[in-house]
């Protein structure tokens, strides 16, 4: 932290808050940042020069069009994005449910592909949502297959909140999901993140045997019955098995695992 330059941490505050906010005035940016208005107003119109920000009519400040254009590189140079997009379109199309493109971000998971349904009761989810490693089969699968070393700090470290009435808060109970979902090659969770809703998540594998990335299906609690769930398991670590070998995998989780 000591070798971080102030002014960018500041500014990338003042941006994250349009992360829940669409459009926001200097005075509500330094309410909600803590930052005096004075330098709210030298950062704003800085990051407004580059094209960080955009100021309407009414000085109201929203995101600009190059994050827009980041956004779409980033997504363009997602190799594993374009991989995995072809198994996630065959799997979206048999089990009829959403299917997600999951990676780790530091001590998160982040959305980074769905492929929706036509259900009238959708899930919502959307790319770029994030969550954190402990809630969640996605986050959870991370967790599981990241080495014991980075698993047992980040249990010693975490504090385990509640986001739906399944989330996990037990550490004892978490670290036993954990080694099941390594003895069985995938993670299920039911209204972990949001109520009523249930995930099914396998992991990826790249040519080295390292966990790069999570596939999964979602959506209403009512459709991962017992009955589904022996067809949904070997469907999805399938899926999962099909990317891990276009990446150079040569024990994918639901051969060998």
């Amino acid at each position: 932290m000591l070798n971080k330059n102030k002014t960018i941490i500041r500014s990338m505050d003042l941006l994250n808050l349009f992360l829940t906010h669409t459009r926001l005035t200097i005075n509500e940016i330094s309410q909600h940042s803590g930052v005096p208005k004075t330098s709210v107003h030298r950062m704003i119109g800085s990051l407004e020069e580059m094209g960080f920000l955009h100021k309407d009519k009414n000085g109201q400040y929203s995101l600009g069009l190059m994050f827009l254009q980041f956004g779409n590189l980033v997504a363009e140079r997602l190799d594993i994005r374009h991989i995995a997009l072809p198994v996630m379109q065959k799997l979206r199309d048999d089990v009829e449910e959403a299917v997600h493109l999951i990676l780790k971000d530091g001590h998160e998971s982040i959305y980074i592909e769905k492929l929706d349904t036509d259900h009238p009761v959708r899930l919502f989810t959307k790319i770029g949502r994030k969550a954190p490693l402990y809630a969640g089969a996605s986050s959870r699968i991370f967790l599981a297959f990241m080495p014991e070393n980075e698993r047992e700090a980040y249990l010693e470290e975490v504090e385990l909140k509640p986001i739906g009435s399944g989330t996990i808060l037990s550490k004892e109970k978490l670290r036993e999901a954990l080694e099941l979902s390594r003895l069985t090659g995938y993670s299920f969770s039911r209204s972990e993140l949001e109520n009523y809703t249930a995930e099914l998540s396998a992991p990826i594998f790249d040519h080295s045997d390292q966990i790069v990335a999570a596939i999964s299906i979602a959506g209403l609690n009512v459709r991962f019955g017992e009955e589904q769930m022996p067809a949904l398991i070997l469907k999805v670590k399938h899926a999962a098995d099909e990317v891990s070998r276009r990446l150079g995998c040569t024990t994918p989780v639901g051969l060998t695992r």
